[in-house]
């Protein structure tokens, strides 16, 4: 018989050249599978990271744009019934105002008409006049400026003024505004009242609130009977 030149391992013995090649050849498989998900998980982190960047450059413009549109409304109106009690402010926004009102607002029809002679001597009307001028300004003269802005100043924002100031003081004169016959600035009725309703609605709302006294009946009878005092419309 001839003899077998190949012998099989013994059980705990070392490998042979082939199956030491084989075992190199899956191992630097394995590496290379390896190097490829390492790959794999930074182009996957950086993904991510280039996705959140992108998010963050998304608000930052948005901030910024928002940021824009609000610039023209750094200063706001300012308000005839609390301006400060400085002459200088005052008289510049009465200027301001007299030459609108010819440029724009006497213009029209229905304002000159309802536009009473002591419009001055009325602080509600003068601030309905000073934030209206305010809104022609943004709607025509901000950087923002729109044909709708316009649009909506026309037909909403003017008509509307016009409408209350013909409430406020459309039967008025100056001549009620002579010495007996003006009022001063109006007083909060019942004002004394204030701590008794507050204590009624903390405490004891799910009952009748506190009874009007004496006192307060008089003040509101006088009140009601000033003479001169202008009476809301009727409709």
């Amino acid at each position: 018989m001839t003899a077998n030149n190949t012998h099989p391992t013994p059980e705990g013995g070392q490998p042979n050249a082939d199956e030491i090649a084989k075992v190199q050849a899956a191992v630097a498989g394995l590496a290379r599978e390896v190097e490829g998900m390492r790959r794999a998980m930074r182009q996957v982190a950086t993904a991510t990271e280039l996705a959140r960047l992108a998010e963050v450059v998304t608000q930052l413009s948005e901030t910024t744009a928002t940021a824009g549109r609000r610039a023209p409304q750094a200063d706001p109106v300012p308000s005839w019934l609390v301006l400060p009690t400085a002459l200088a402010d005052a008289t510049a926004v009465l200027r301001d105002l007299r030459l609108w009102l010819g440029d724009v607002y006497l213009r029209y029809a229905d304002a000159a008409r309802g536009l009473p002679e002591c419009w001055l001597w009325h602080p509600e009307v003068v601030e309905e006049l000073v934030w209206l001028m305010y809104a022609w300004l943004a709607a025509y003269r901000d950087d923002d400026a729109s044909v709708r802005a316009a649009s909506d100043w026309h037909d909403r924002l003017r008509p509307g003024v016009v409408r209350r100031i013909s409430d406020y003081a459309g039967t008025c004169s100056l001549e009620l505004h002579l010495p007996g016959r003006a009022t001063g600035a109006p007083e909060v009725p019942v004002a004394d009242a204030v701590d008794a309703i507050a204590a009624w609605w903390t405490q004891h709302r799910d009952q009748p609130g506190p009874e009007p006294t004496n006192d307060q009946m008089v003040a509101a009878a006088s009140a009601t009977a000033v003479p001169g005092r202008r009476q809301p419309p009727t409709r």
